[in-house]
């Protein structure tokens, strides 16, 4: 069994941010990503401002990754919609470019980073991976996304009500180009919601969110998409009769929660330490926040700084994952999405204010 000073178990974002951190502070941690190579993920694709400003203190330039500008945001309800302009530059990148550079800014900083390393559980305060290797460490950076590890899993009280995460991306073409140009777009149905943006490569990366119930009552993702087309005119015309059959997943994602206290050693970040709803545009940002916050905090007091950083981290993101919630929930619901689209018509600026609120800061 070997030990490592640090030892980080997953590659996204909140990893990464971590690793570069840690490297800057004179920690050299090891890095295990399940992945053998680039590959995109449900969640991500939309940076806000204060991701871009967190991307660039890493030593990460989204623009020079092909991100693609995003000044608008438009909200979409059957044959509805409103447009209003963001309070800052936000950009889309797909998180197989993002994910790839942060990992090699990690490297590059001194992190070891190991590939196609997928941990399985963690058993008497060591982490055992696949291939029948268990490391110990003073420090554990959980940062599996949305993903649980058996023996460290979330503590989400039961009965948390879990969505359905499901993206793809629809294959470029100048219509599409020219609707979502420096554009994110918002499809708001009952039980879910979905997210448009342009890619570096030009394709549209296509995120749903939707309630469990109905997506098993459609019968599977492909039929799911065909009755969103049926209910909303201007859906149908980004799908363009392209229904995808091949999907990335994940089912059980507990909106709202938040990990609001910890124990000595163990730092949560990313969405292990919160998840917010992904209309909000923020998890992202959270997860190198959070990242960075952990680092700091195991610089400055050690591994036992680890629960006070989670319950400082809860606090930080308590306003947007609670304002996200609410507009989730209000969105997901015809009886309260209506008024919110009519509110919006009258103060499009609303949507801004909204989209200020739910940064982590």
């Amino acid at each position: 069994m070997r030990r490592a000073a640090a030892l980080i178990v997953g590659g996204g974002p909140a990893g990464s941010a971590a690793a570069i951190v840690l490297a800057r502070g004179g920690v050299r941690a090891e890095l295990h990503e399940r992945s053998r190579g680039d590959r995109d993920v449900v969640c991500g694709g939309f940076l806000g401002w204060d991701a871009i400003a967190r991307l660039r203190r890493l030593g990460v330039e989204p623009e020079t990754l092909g991100a693609r500008p995003i000044r608008r945001l438009r909200l979409c309800a059957g044959g509805a919609q409103v447009e209003t302009t963001l309070p800052s530059l936000a950009a889309g990148l797909s998180r197989r470019r993002l994910d790839s550079a942060l990992l090699a800014a990690a490297e590059q900083a001194g992190t070891r980073v190991v590939r196609g390393h997928a941990a399985r559980a963690v058993e008497a305060a060591a982490v055992r991976f696949d291939d029948g290797e268990s490391v110990t460490a003073d420090a554990l950076f959980l940062a599996t996304g949305k993903h649980e590890l058996r023996g460290a899993a979330r503590p989400v009280p039961s009965g948390t009500v879990a969505a359905a995460g499901l993206r793809t991306a629809l294959p470029p073409r100048p219509e599409l180009e020219r609707a979502l140009a420096e554009t994110i777009e918002l499809h708001l149905f009952d039980g879910g919601y979905a997210g448009l943006l342009l890619q570096e490569d030009g394709s549209a990366n296509l995120c749903l969110s939707i309630a469990r119930a109905r997506l098993a009552a459609a019968a599977g993702p492909t039929a799911l998409f065909a009755e969103l087309a049926a209910e909303s005119p201007i859906f149908a015309r980004r799908l363009d009769g392209f229904l995808p059959e091949r999907w990335d997943a994940v089912a059980g994602v507990p909106y709202g929660w938040r990990a609001r206290a910890g124990e000595a050693g163990l730092f949560r970040v990313g969405d292990q330490a919160a998840v917010i709803a992904s209309l909000a545009g923020d998890g992202i940002a959270i997860a190198l926040a959070s990242g960075e916050a952990a680092a700091h905090a195991l610089l400055a007091g050690g591994p036992d700084a680890a629960s006070g950083y989670q319950a400082a981290f809860a606090r930080q993101a308590a306003r947007p994952v609670r304002l996200a919630e609410l507009f989730r929930r209000s969105a997901e619901r015809a009886s309260s999405r209506r008024p919110m689209m009519r509110l919006l018509r009258l103060v499009p600026g609303a949507a801004g204010i909204a989209a200020r609120l739910t940064r982590i800061g």
